[in-house]
């Protein structure tokens, strides 16, 4: 690779939150999760199909002035489970992270059967239990495969 292959795609960012080594094609769906959809003003940086020596190709999402929560974390997990986190702060790394599978994530999914007690007219908080290749609802037993997850998030 020639040092004009390896130059930045993207400026560096001040302050924020770099998602990297994501799964090709989920940058929109991470965008989705953080509830970024260009109104709020957020400085936002998308790479998408970038090659990648360890996946061969991958995204990457880079936000200004936020750290995310555990929660939204935790669903990135299924969504991308070999991503990364870089917390930014005066242009440098201040703290790298793989992302680890929580046993379950809270509220962050809706659960695609519709006659589950989270879908009722006044429903209760959803909760998935994390299984290796999906999530299972933890009131009805309704299983979202991985690869349906994005199609399942909470978003408001």
């Amino acid at each position: 690779m020639s040092d004009a292959d390896r130059e930045l795609r993207v400026s560096k960012i001040r302050n924020g939150t770099v998602i990297d080594h994501l799964e090709a094609g989920q940058a929109l769906n991470v965008l989705a999760l953080l509830g970024i959809d260009g109104s709020g003003g957020e400085g936002v940086s998308v790479g998408m199909n970038v090659p990648s020596d360890k996946l061969a190709k991958k995204d990457i999402v880079k936000v200004e002035d936020r750290e995310l929560s555990q929660s939204e974390v935790d669903v990135l997990s299924v969504i991308s489970p070999e991503a990364t986190i870089n917390i930014i702060r005066d242009y440098e790394v201040v703290e790298k992270k793989r992302i680890e599978r929580p046993e379950s994530v809270d509220d962050v999914l809706a659960c695609p059967n519709r006659n589950c007690i989270t879908n009722a007219d006044e429903p209760v908080q959803t909760r998935f239990i994390v299984l290796e290749d999906g999530l299972r609802c933890g009131y009805c037993g309704e299983i979202v495969r991985e690869d349906e997850v994005a199609t399942h998030l909470n978003v408001s």
